[in-house]
């Protein structure tokens, strides 16, 4: 028998009275799931098994130095797998077209696990870690992975839609900014002090428009996907939150392929 505030329960009956009970959920409809950090862990885990790989088959050079221009000269070089994997609209490199409008429209995806160097990756990295428990926390994993993917999707469709279609862009950084501002619209929400999302946003901005060799659009694009969805997470209320919080995500990832879809028509026009 188990101890009870009145008398004592039957380990059955208090078995059957946790299956009964709803688990606590937050504001957005996390659950407690989310506090564990699996998606988090998850994503440093992925991105740097794929720096890994990079490194592997770039060689030295991949990891630290001769990438040139942005952060002192400390990006990594190009290798097989970020000439294989970044966003790259249009161009001819090895003897063949490649590029998004050429149909490899997986580039739109995997470009957000790819980095140029260690450097580049422990930077994006330390976002997710610093911003990523707290939103996943505050999301739940499933939430929190629909914000990561389509602000990550967003920079990258930004970065194929403004940039020249032979420069080649790779990066967590456009699922990072979209971290960012939904970590201060999610504190916006909850009423909660956002000064140090606020200066880590200003702070990253800064380093996208004065360090060479970044992309602006794909930063900008990740912000504005990333805001959007925290917009929807945050601000869908019952009933019905869910799917309120699922149509509007699905609306989002409409309008991002709807703008790869009409970047590609004038490409290949």
């Amino acid at each position: 028998m188990n101890d009870a505030v009145v008398g004592h329960q039957c380990p059955e009956c208090v078995k059957e009275g946790r299956r009964s009970q709803r688990s606590a959920r937050t504001a957005f409809g996390g659950s407690r799931a989310g506090q564990l950090g699996y998606v988090t862990t998850a994503i440093i885990a992925v991105n740097s098994l794929v720096m890994i790989a990079s490194a592997v088959l770039g060689g030295p050079r991949a990891i630290i130095g001769g990438g040139g221009g942005g952060f002192g000269s400390l990006l990594g070089s190009g290798t097989p797998l970020t000439d294989f994997g970044a966003v790259l609209g249009h161009a001819i490199y090895g003897g063949e077209i490649h590029g998004v409008a050429e149909g490899e429209w997986y580039r739109l995806v995997t470009a957000m696990f790819l980095h140029y160097g260690v450097v580049h990756l422990l930077l994006n990295m330390m976002l997710v870690a610093q911003v990523g428990r707290y939103l996943e926390a505050q999301l739940g994993p499933m939430r929190f992975a629909a914000l990561y993917l389509l602000g990550g999707l967003g920079g990258n469709v930004a970065a194929y839609v403004f940039q020249p279609a032979n420069q080649a862009s790779a990066g967590a950084s456009t699922a990072t900014f979209g971290l960012v501002v939904g970590a201060i619209v999610i504190n916006r929400r909850l009423v909660k002090d956002n000064s140090a999302f606020t200066s880590l946003l200003i702070m990253n901005l800064i380093y996208t428009f004065f360090i060479p060799n970044i992309s602006i659009a794909g930063h900008l694009g990740g912000l504005v996907a990333g805001g959007a969805t925290a917009v929807v997470l945050a601000y869908s209320h019952q009933p019905h939150r869910s799917i309120k919080q699922a149509a509007g995500c699905a609306v989002i990832l409409a309008l991002i392929v709807a703008a790869a879809i009409a970047r590609t028509a004038s490409l290949l026009s």
